[in-house]
């Protein structure tokens, strides 16, 4: 399938652009591990795709690219499915309402934004009605929140993510899979993507006590993956270091 974005850029330039950022990238992650002494292997390249038509993401799956995130199911839901014959796995990224969760339950293998329990118990019910495989998730930490900041943003504070993490593993179709955080703006961490991604790091030591099998730590973006990296983070989310700056679809 294709549509009137996918013109947007004649394939062959942007192919080029795309493998440059790309290589980039991957240069920055296997030298983050190697200063951190940990196997490349461990580190999962995640491209977040949001803003750029499904063109550039089937150019990245012909350059080797498994693993695409969105944070906006309207974006999310046409792309997936434009995309449908790639051998894609999905990570849902952004702030979910519960009305979109039929949707994403659609297309996504991993949700990274759980912060509450009616979004749990919606993602639930999505999964049971769609008779699907089981949906991972991870619980969002809003590392903000532990100093009394941010009350407004999305996420749960440190002190609440047990209780939710017990929550997604003991409910029928999801899976618990991690933590996941974004460096906060707020607060004695902000500033500070080095601690922040530490205190990740005992967090989701917590959980793993409790959930063994909880082993992802979802942190580090185009402007900090290496200090995600050594702080511990199996998974990292690059953006705008892979396929550059541009504005947004609308």
């Amino acid at each position: 399938m294709t549509n009137h974005q996918d013109r947007e850029f004649p394939a062959a330039g942007r192919l080029a652009e795309l493998r440059s950022g790309l290589d980039a990238v991957e240069r920055r992650i296997d030298a983050a591990c190697a200063a951190a002494g940990r196997p490349r292997s461990e580190v999962t390249l995640v491209v977040v795709t949001k803003t750029y038509p499904a063109s550039d993401t089937r150019l990245l799956a012909s350059l080797g690219v498994r693993e695409v995130a969105e944070n906006r199911d309207q974006d999310a839901a046409p792309k997936a499915a434009d995309c449908a014959d790639l051998p894609l796995t999905w990570h849902f990224v952004g702030q979910l309402q519960t009305n979109k969760v039929r949707s994403v339950v659609g297309y996504a293998d991993h949700v990274h934004s759980v912060d509450r329990l009616r979004l749990v118990e919606a993602l639930s019910g999505a999964v049971l009605r769609a008779e699907r495989p089981e949906l991972g998730c991870l619980v969002q930490v809003a590392l903000d929140k532990e100093a009394g900041e941010g009350e407004g943003r999305a996420g749960v504070a440190p002190e609440d993510v047990l209780a939710l993490a017990d929550a997604i593993a003991d409910t029928p179709g999801l899976r618990l899979d991690g933590v996941m955080t974004v460096a906060p703006l707020a607060g004695p961490l902000a500033g500070d993507p080095a601690a922040a991604f530490t205190r990740l790091a005992e967090i989701s030591t917590a959980v793993r006590a409790t959930h063994p099998a909880a082993t992802m730590v979802s942190a580090g973006m185009s402007g900090d993956l290496e200090q995600a990296v050594a702080a511990g983070a199996t998974h990292v989310r690059v953006g705008t270091a892979v396929l550059g700056v541009r504005s947004p679809l609308g």
